[in-house]
């Protein structure tokens, strides 16, 4: 595996940047987005996807592309939670029902297990699944197909059962969407919603699942783009330090990897310089960006600058990254 002192600079920040691209093969720019970007992962969507088989040669293609720049192995992601998310169609095992219908340890396992295996087999080795999201009885919100039934730690329990299921399989789980988004009925695509929720209300049930999957060793977190104002009245929590340094990294001691929600979402309205300083001010590792632009571009150059000013925090995040692949892609299923 590379190692952090013997990368270059563009290979340090290519790291931090985990990205969408169009097409269903090793297309010119994505050979450009490994090769020159130094991406450290990908991830793939319908407009990617035609069968197993395709998959597969694709995700081949991109390791050996990656392997032959002297690069380490590339994250490659899918959203597979089962139910209305769901990139991997049949010929794959399908839950219909998706989270709502995973109540029993037996059906976690059965669902991370499946799912596990059958996407490490055509060369994904992550998932930005579970979600841990909790719906508070008797609402109705946007995540009402896609969480776990039960109180607050009854789905941080169910999370930890699908993501170890996962992981025993070989696919990296990625629990989202911290702090939680239960509460929400806008779409942070389209807008950034706001919660007013009390910090002390999100820590007897919003904030629960995600101390359970802190405390059982979760490998990486995706940050949710809700403003929860009586934490930060100022940032979307994927780029609040208040959320990410002062709860998730210091209340509640995680010192995983930490990635953002999709930065091309409408809840997202500040420039890429502006977004890069965030990052690295939150302590946020990975950049989620799912639809080609010149973002890309001007994020590594805003990191890239951004590392020599601040080279100890750059080190630390890229740091997080390497020795989670050496620990987790070396390692294969269980």
């Amino acid at each position: 595996m590379t190692h952090f002192s013997s990368m270059t600079l563009v290979e340090q920040v290519g790291q931090r940047l985990l990205v969408g691209f169009d097409g269903t093969g090793l297309t010119d720019d994505l050979q450009y987005l490994i090769d020159t970007l130094k991406v450290g992962g990908v991830i793939l969507f319908a407009r990617n996807i035609e069968s197993p088989d395709q998959v597969a040669s694709l995700c081949n293609a991109m390791q050996k592309h990656a392997a032959s720049c002297g690069l380490p192995p590339l994250f490659i992601a899918v959203d597979q939670e089962g139910g209305v998310v769901s990139r991997m169609k049949e010929p794959l095992t399908l839950f219909p029902e998706g989270a709502p219908a995973l109540g029993s340890f037996e059906a976690a396992q059965h669902f991370g297990r499946t799912t596990g295996k059958e996407l490490s087999a055509i060369g994904f080795n992550m998932d930005m699944a579970p979600v841990l999201d909790v719906q508070p009885e008797g609402f109705s919100g946007i995540m009402e197909k896609r969480v776990f039934p039960g109180s607050p730690g009854e789905v941080g329990t169910r999370g930890v059962q699908v993501m170890e299921a996962l992981e025993a399989e070989g696919v990296l789980s990625v629990v989202k969407h911290f702090p939680g988004i239960g509460r929400t009925t806008l779409d942070s695509h389209l807008t950034l919603p706001e919660l007013a929720t009390p910090f002390s209300e999100l820590m007897q049930a919003d904030l629960v699942p995600f101390q359970v999957a802190c405390h059982a060793g979760a490998s990486a977190v995706m940050l949710s783009h809700i403003k929860y104002t009586d934490i930060d009245p100022q940032w979307p929590a994927s780029l609040s330090p208040e959320v990410v340094k002062g709860l998730l990294r210091g209340r509640l001691g995680y010192k995983g990897v930490v990635m953002t929600d999709d930065l091309d979402m409408k809840a997202i309205t500040c420039d890429m310089e502006t977004v890069a300083h965030q990052l690295v001010n939150a302590d946020v590792d990975i950049a989620l960006i799912c639809h080609r632009s010149p973002r890309y571009e001007t994020l590594a150059e805003t990191l890239k600058t951004l590392a020599a000013k601040c080279p100890e925090a750059h080190a630390v995040a890229t740091g997080r990254i390497l020795a989670l692949k050496e620990s987790f892609l070396q390692k294969g299923p269980a």
